[in-house]
């Protein structure tokens, strides 16, 4: 019996065996890695059609481009006699333990891609969330920031901001002011209704469309209440707001109309 003959063909099966394993390993990594750049190409082809948020695009492309490799890699080594089921368990344990300890911060990941996706708010918008009214500065990952009319900024977690009421003022592009101006019961009605009316038609930054309205809208104890209803856009919201409120002050005391205010009674007692 020839020993070396004998080695030789145990040599040239094991080559010819792991050799072949070693390049359909090697040509599932190439062809792989080729079919995952072309993926990749044609997510981010589809968010830019949607105009996905830039920082959502580069997360989610990373995490996708990663899960496909980590699969790819797991195929692999499977080719080349690995047993890749106890690796594969030991990943997704891994994976729920991380899980587990991000939950939070994975749930607000989730509210912030909801966000981004669906597009409930988007910066410059005028919302109330949470509590909290405010012009949206930011929309991050994690929390979005809102700039309060004080002009302090205002962090709320996505989770918090995806799964609650959020009051966009700003999707219709207008907004109703909503002022309530009271008169003297002595005060003539027609008269009252033309010089309001007046004053909204002649402000520059009142909208005519829709419509601004005044009506009676309570005979209070001491006064007859009037709802004075201009529109205005987002951005005028507070000079309107205030310089309404200012001129029917002025042009009610100009056409002599009383605005009744409480008055306090003294009395005397004889010592």
């Amino acid at each position: 019996m020839d020993l070396k003959n004998i080695d030789t063909e145990k040599w040239m099966a094991l080559i010819l065996d792991y050799g072949l394993k070693i390049i359909g390993a090697l040509a599932i990594w190439i062809i792989g890695s080729w079919v995952i750049k072309k993926l990749i190409k044609g997510i981010r082809k589809v968010m830019l059609k949607q105009n996905y948020d830039e920082s959502l695009q580069k997360f989610l492309l990373n995490l996708v481009s990663w899960i496909l490799k980590i699969v790819l890699i797991i195929v692999a080594l499977g080719t080349l006699g690995v047993e890749t089921t106890s690796f594969a368990a030991i990943l997704a344990a891994a994976g729920l333990a991380i899980g587990l300890a991000l939950q939070g911060s994975l749930g607000n990941f989730a509210g912030g891609v909801l966000l981004m996706i669906f597009k409930p708010i988007k910066v410059g918008d005028l919302i109330e969330a949470q509590g909290e009214l405010g012009v949206v500065k930011e929309i991050e990952i994690f929390t979005t920031k809102i700039l309060s009319p004080t002009n302090k900024e205002i962090i709320i977690p996505n989770a918090a901001l995806s799964n609650g009421n959020i009051t966009n003022y700003s999707t219709e592009g207008k907004l109703r002011v909503d002022l309530t101006i009271g008169v003297s019961y002595d005060a003539d009605i027609k008269q009252t209704k033309e010089v309001l009316m007046k004053v909204l038609t002649d402000n520059p930054k009142v909208l005519q469309d829709p419509a601004p309205s005044v009506n009676v809208s309570e005979l209070a104890d001491s006064s007859v209440n009037f709802a004075v209803r201009p529109y205005a856009t987002v951005a005028n919201y507070w000079d309107v707001y205030f310089g309404i409120t200012e001129q029917c002050k002025l042009a009610l005391d100009a056409a002599g109309i009383e605005i009744p205010y409480p008055h306090s009674v003294e009395i005397h007692k004889d010592a």
